[in-house]
């Protein structure tokens, strides 16, 4: 059934372009990227900003699927976020429609897998699956709610930088060698089996839980190195009273742990209502196990049990040389994101202690300056007083000893002109010593009391 309606929709789809081919008169075509029942995409340059840009045309020739590609294309050119590719353009042209997107570098995560089969280090798949669930949080919240709808290592595309990039929004399904793949009578988007939730394989309708499945379908086959069972092998068992053919992650793989083991089974439930509610639930879910259940020593200590982790070096050469968790505080335990190192502190006090000090002698210092200041004038005040009270009292004195002359005492005769110029020389030197006595002074600054 399924190869014959993949037959029937590449028999009546169009040839693929070649490379050099012009659309727009801008877009030149380089090489096919891949292609499916639903579409092929090109990398392609725009010649008019020489950008390399990746362009997706779809295959359907019905107007209804026609006007939602036309819808999609208007709803992704609204997304901006750091692990969804940007959209720049929509256009028709010859009958074929066309979408023109950012064009990411890299290989995805189905070719990697391919080249070296096995489980990937957990720690840099949990920090995959932050990235991821930060972009399904965006989408599932948006007014315009948008569900993917098909994730799987196919779509997950690792960048030179190391983050991981959520392509295919439905538009062009798995490669034409996959017949995993096919597309559902009612479905626009189709879906591939190993990573389908129930309700998507039977057309029953897809909400965010749908992608939330498929999340953890693509995690559990990162994280143990074998895809999971389809839904529909998984349902038939559990009918027939049968065991879930779902092996615990953790049994196949001992790196993985029993609690993401949990969460995983749990992103993978059958029914819709037993999944997690949202994206960010499940997000919160893994931060809870906080960052020590992913240190190196974990990964180190499987290797040790003859787990390979070959594919390290080849999924990490281009990624940064530090820790993925230091990008992605999510999934660090809020003890460690918010409590602040443990330092010594004797230092600080000794200098906050010092700078309080020299703050209370320098606000003091104007006061104390003041003080000293008016001690030496009350000082300097009580020596002119004490000056000027002795000199009113030598006034009195002389005074009163002028009063006290008796008033018979003759006149002297005249003397003889030696006699006037020895009373004139000895005048004059009583008249210097007076006036020598008179001009000695106390000390301006006395401690005298």
């Amino acid at each position: 059934m399924e190869n014959s309606s993949s037959q029937e929709t590449h028999s009546n789809r169009r040839p693929l372009l070649i490379a050099g081919a012009i659309l727009q008169n801008r877009y030149r075509i380089v090489r096919e990227l891949g292609s499916g029942g639903m579409g092929a995409v090109y990398e392609a340059v725009d010649q008019r900003l020489d950008a390399t840009v990746a362009i997706k045309e779809t295959f359907s020739v019905d107007d209804r699927l026609r006007r939602q590609f036309e819808q999609e294309a208007r709803l992704l050119a609204q997304l901006h976020h750091p692990n969804l590719p940007r959209v720049s353009d929509y256009f028709t042209e010859d009958g074929r429609a066309f979408l023109v997107m950012q064009f990411i570098a890299g290989d995805d995560l189905a070719k990697i897998i391919s080249h070296q089969p096995g489980p990937f280090p957990p720690n840099q798949v949990i920090a995959w699956a932050d990235q991821l669930l930060d972009a399904l949080v965006y989408l599932h919240t948006r007014d315009r709610q948008i569900v993917h709808r098909d994730i799987k290592p196919h779509n997950l595309k690792l960048t030179a930088s190391g983050q991981i990039a959520l392509l295919d929004f439905g538009l062009a399904k798995a490669h034409a060698n996959d017949h995993s793949t096919t597309q559902s009578a009612h479905s626009v988007f189709g879906f591939t089996r190993r990573y389908s939730p129930l309700e998507q394989i039977q057309d029953e309708g897809t909400s965010p839980r749908s992608d939330i499945y498929a999340l953890g379908a693509t995690l559990y086959h990162l994280l143990t190195g074998i895809k999971p069972p389809d839904a529909l092998a998984r349902a038939a068992a559990l009918t027939n009273s049968k065991a879930d053919p779902l092996r615990p992650a953790h049994e196949i793989h001992q790196a993985v742990g029993s609690d993401i083991a949990a969460i995983l089974k749990k992103a993978m439930a059958l029914h819709a209502g037993e999944r997690f509610a949202s994206a960010n639930e499940f997000r919160e879910a893994l931060r809870r196990l906080g960052r020590k259940a992913f240190e190196p020593g974990v990964v180190q200590r499987a290797s040790n049990q003859n787990e390979s982790f070959t594919r390290t070096a080849t999924v990490l050469k281009n990624a940064r040389p530090t820790d993925p968790f230091d990008s992605y505080s999510i999934l660090k335990p809020e003890d460690e994101v918010f409590q602040l190192p443990h330092v010594n502190r004797k230092p600080l006090v000794f200098a906050v202690a010092a700078a309080t000090i020299l703050i209370v002698i320098t606000a003091s210092y104007p006061a104390w300056l003041l003080d000293s200041f008016a001690r030496l004038l009350e000082s300097r005040n009580a020596n002119v007083m004490r000056e000027t009270n002795g000199t009113t009292s030598i006034r009195r004195l002389r005074n009163d000893v002028a009063a006290t002359k008796p008033a018979n005492i003759k006149p002297t005769p005249a003397a003889t002109p030696e006699a006037n110029h020895q009373n004139e020389t000895s005048k004059r030197r009583t008249r210097q010593s007076k006036s020598k006595a008179s001009a000695i002074k106390p000390p301006p600054f006395s401690i005298a009391p």
